[in-house]
C-alpha cells in the first residue's frame, strides 16, 4: 500500500530529525519555522501557516514557546493589530550556523543518489499532496 509506505517514511524522517535536533531542545516543527524564516525572511503568522501548512491553533502556541526561548520574535502591526509578524530571535540567529549540518545529514539519509533525484521526489510528493487534498475536498459519496 502506497499510503503505508508514505506513513512509514514520514515517521522515519521525523524520528531522524528528532534525534538530530534533540541536543538543541528543538522539535521538528520549530526547526521548520526557523528554516522558513532563515530562507524566506520575516513572515506574518498567516503566511507562515500557509507555508508550513499549519493552522493558527497549532502555530500560535508553537510560536509562543519559541518566543519564550528567544528563537523568534512576534510583533503586532501598528496599522492592523490583527496582523502579527514573526522574525528570527537572537537564539534563532545563533542556531542557523549550529544547525547548518542538518540538511546534509538528512539528504544522506534519503539514500537518493543526486540532487536531480531529490528534486524529482519532491515534485512527486508535492503533486501527491495536491491531488490528495483535492480528494478530501470533494464530498464523500455513499454507494
Amino acid at each position: 500500500m502506497v499510503c503505508f509506505s508514505l506513513y512509514a517514511a514520514t515517521r522515519a524522517t521525523t524520528q531522524a530529525y528528532r534525534h538530530l535536533l534533540e541536543p538543541w531542545g528543538l522539535t521538528y516543527p520549530q526547526y521548520l519555522v526557523l528554516v522558513t524564516l532563515w530562507l524566506e525572511g520575516d513572515q506574518t503568522v498567516s503566511s507562515l501557516g500557509e507555508h508550513l501548512q499549519l493552522d493558527s491553533g497549532t502555530l500560535s502556541p508553537l510560536l509562543r514557546r519559541m518566543e519564550e526561548g528567544g528563537l523568534v520574535r512576534r510583533e503586532r502591526h501598528t496599522a492592523d493589530e490583527r496582523v502579527v509578524s514573526v522574525t528570527v530571535g537572537t537564539r534563532g540567529l545563533e542556531l542557523r550556523s549550529e544547525l547548518a549540518h542538518i540538511p546534509a545529514r538528512i539528504a544522506s539519509g534519503t539514500g537518493l543518489p543526486d540532487e536531480r533525484s531529490a528534486a524529482d521526489l519532491i515534485e512527486t510528493l508535492q503533486h501527491l499532496t495536491a491531488t490528495m487534498r483535492a480528494v478530501s475536498a470533494r464530498p464523500a459519496t455513499h454507494i
